[in-house]
């Protein structure tokens, strides 16, 4: 086997080492691949271990990990980190995620909706835990960050029900003992008695497949309660594509990271107490996933996970 030793040419023996073209592919392509699949166990590499590796193979006989980093920086290639995701498993993710996409522009089955029709999104973030920590938080000063007691008391916890009007920016909510139907229908009726949904032709709701919305009974029920609300189902495993996960992202890190109160009550207070400061300057978020998007998405995982499906 040849192995690359690499070219130095400035004499200085600190210098980088120049590699020919094809090994930095062989290292990149290495990169892309998964530890574990390879016999090694590791759950992924770091740019060292890369370098480690591609020594072991005799692709080159000497290169560094700053070396290798340098390499995959170039084309945006981090092995070391990850992000977890969820399948899409609904057969008709598509055909039910199209409508939802359509709303968000206003569209509902091809026509234009009026100004006296809303799009909300909704939504139950679920036990929210109350911490009151063992010592008191320090505040930040210089030279040191906020400093928070690692260990706590747990007070209880509750659950955060909202809804987010996507064109108008409006957001409500309110803090529930527990999820359920009832806890879900005060939250509709609380905004379906308000104007100007009252007297809408039409107010689309865009939820999830929870318990307390779920299939063509949470349809009829509320449908029978406002005749002019329509239920619009996400497709299973789709909640990135409902806009009130990006208002409870928000609530985390702003009020709920770290978590330190000092009772249940108080962590209710606050969440409504920001709800309101949030509501003072709130804009519509800038929805950038397209119909164009969703079909290049659907292509892709029917192209290149099809065949993981039919195996499982």
């Amino acid at each position: 086997m040849n192995v690359s030793q690499g070219l130095r040419i400035n004499p200085d023996p600190d210098a980088r080492l120049v590699f020919p073209p094809n090994i930095v592919i062989q290292v990149k392509a290495l990169a892309c691949e998964l530890p574990f699949e390879k016999g090694i166990p590791l759950s992924r590499f770091s740019s060292d271990e890369i370098a480690n590796e591609v020594i072991s193979r005799g692709i080159v006989a000497q290169i560094s990990g700053s070396t290798v980093w340098r390499w995959l920086s170039e084309d945006a290639i981090k092995p070391w980190q990850y992000r977890s995701w969820i399948f899409p498993r609904d057969p008709q993710f598509e055909q039910k995620a199209t409508p939802v996409l359509d709303l968000y522009h206003r569209v509902w089955k091809g026509i234009a909706l009026g100004t006296d029709e809303f799009v909300l999104c909704a939504d139950e973030k679920t036990s929210i835990q109350a911490r009151r920590r063992k010592h008191k938080t320090s505040p930040a000063k210089e030279g040191q960050c906020l400093k928070v007691e690692h260990e706590y008391e747990r007070l209880g916890a509750l659950n955060y029900i909202a809804a987010w009007d996507v064109q108008h920016a409006k957001i409500f909510g309110r803090c529930e003992p527990k999820t359920g139907i009832e806890a879900f229908d005060r939250l509709v009726a609380e905004v379906m008695r308000q104007e100007p949904y009252a007297s809408a032709k039409r107010v689309f709701w865009i939820v999830d497949n929870g318990s307390s919305h779920r299939g063509q009974t949470s349809f009829d029920r509320l449908h029978a309660k406002w005749p002019q609300l329509v239920l619009v189902h996400l497709p299973v495993h789709a909640s990135w594509l409902n806009q009130i996960e990006i208002y409870f992202s928000i609530l985390q890190r702003k009020v709920l990271t770290p978590n330190d109160f000092p009772s249940l009550e108080s962590l209710a207070q606050t969440i409504l107490e920001f709800q309101a400061r949030y509501q003072r300057t709130a804009i519509p978020f800038e929805w950038k996933f397209t119909k164009g998007d969703l079909s290049k998405l659907a292509k892709k995982l029917t192209e290149e996970y099809a065949p993981l499906s039919r195996a499982a």
